[in-house]
């Protein structure tokens, strides 16, 4: 048995750290009745989410029917999981709660209406339903929010984390200095699991610890989440800051353009400083433009600092609110035209191939002549043939 579940928190007194979280819990419960909205837990991995639930429920010796939503393929797989067992009377009488993990997961499958029926047992479930998830704002969650109660968990405090490892320790008879700890704390960012499972690499089949046995772990360069990268550029002052930020981000720097680009006034309220902001964010569109028009990659260093360094600085001081920072409707956009532009971009490159050119000549020189031939029937008819164009074909070149 791992660390992580041997320590696993078995009551509310032995969760860690989320006291505002475990409020705002135990008041929903205790108000819950059919028909009333699901709990929507989001955060980053490892600060207690799951566990919240479970400590809860083995504390009062409810029933738990934990499952995870990746695990579900389509609609009906859900609605015959959970379609009759949030209606059916539980065990002995004892009380349910439904756990729904990694809900997030599922909501890429929108198309199988997997989000959808998740809404239906909400609304018709006899007993609560929780959910986790990491990111509840992303764009194919919108539906889904509306028919919860959302629980923020922040990062775990260093040293709570701390605590939580010399318990361990003493459980398991290792010997280790605090300050050994605090690093394995430090170094995982708010996440006490992935700290547990830290402090198992190191010290399996040891009784003591030293510093040098940190060297097993390596280095871990831990993912930034857009918002919080976001926050940085927005909040700080600091050029050097902002450039950071981006670093550990799971993003290419096109899309983070966009994600700054559409919250830049919904952060800045001052006129003068959003102008500053979208000045700087111009000229890293030219830069932006041209690595992609000359595949001079070393351009792409200015576009980052201005898109970054140039936002941060252009305001005064910092905003001291709470901003919901939005998906760019800009790769909303994108995201529905995706398969017409893939189609668009196979017509186009096949075209360019058989009038021996490339595609960008074929867009800029060849195409307003083929748009204009091809307004005559006959002469489209001939085109097609020459050109061995597929009606198919001939209807993009038209609509383009």
């Amino acid at each position: 048995m791992t660390f992580a579940i041997k320590y696993k928190p078995k009551s509310l007194k032995e969760f860690v750290n989320q006291k505002e979280c475990l409020e705002k819990f135990l008041a929903w419960i205790k108000k819950w009745k059919p028909g009333s909205k699901a709990l929507l837990f989001y955060g980053m991995p490892g600060v207690g989410k799951t566990a919240l639930v479970e400590a809860f429920s083995a504390e009062k010796n409810f029933d738990l029917i934990e499952m995870n939503a990746s695990d579900f393929r389509s609609a009906s797989q859900i609605e015959d999981v959970l379609g009759r067992s949030v209606m059916q009377a539980p065990l002995f009488k004892k009380f349910k709660i439904f756990l729904i993990d990694e809900v997030d997961g599922i909501a890429g499958r929108e198309d199988l209406g997997g989000v959808g029926a998740i809404i239906k047992i909400i609304k018709k479930s006899f007993f609560p339903i929780v959910l986790t998830c990491n990111n509840p704002y992303d764009p194919k969650l919108k539906s889904l929010r509306q028919y919860c109660d959302l629980v923020q968990f922040k990062k775990i405090h260093v040293w709570d984390i701390v605590k939580r490892l010399e318990y361990i320790c003493r459980q398991e008879g290792i010997k280790a200095e605090k300050d050994l700890l605090k690093q394995i704390a430090s170094r995982n960012e708010g996440d006490l699991r992935a700290a547990i499972n830290d402090l198992e690499t190191i010290c399996r089949g040891k009784k003591e610890i030293t510093e040098k046995d940190l060297e097993v772990l390596g280095q871990r360069e831990r993912e930034t989440s857009i918002f919080d990268a976001l926050k940085m550029i927005f909040k700080t002052n600091s050029a050097l800051a902002a450039k950071l930020s981006i670093s550990g981000v799971d993003k290419d720097p096109d899309e983070i353009f966009w994600w700054i680009e559409n919250n830049i006034s919904k952060e800045y309220e001052k006129p003068e400083e959003i102008a500053k902001a979208f000045d700087a964010l111009s000229k890293a569109d030219l830069f932006r433009q041209r690595v992609s028009s000359r595949q001079n990659w070393k351009l792409k260093a200015y576009m980052i600092d201005l898109m970054t360094a140039g936002i941060a600085t252009a305001k005064k001081e910092m905003y001291r609110k709470f901003t919901k920072y939005q998906y760019p409707e800009k790769l909303v956009i994108l995201g529905k035209t995706k398969e017409i532009r893939a189609e668009e971009k196979r017509v186009f490159d096949a075209l360019a191939k058989r009038l021996h050119c490339s595609t960008r000549k074929l867009r800029k020189e060849f195409l307003p002549f083929i748009k204009v031939i091809v307004k005559n029937k006959k002469m489209a008819q001939q085109l097609a043939n020459s050109l061995n164009l597929s009606s198919e074909e001939m209807s993009i070149v038209k609509k383009y």
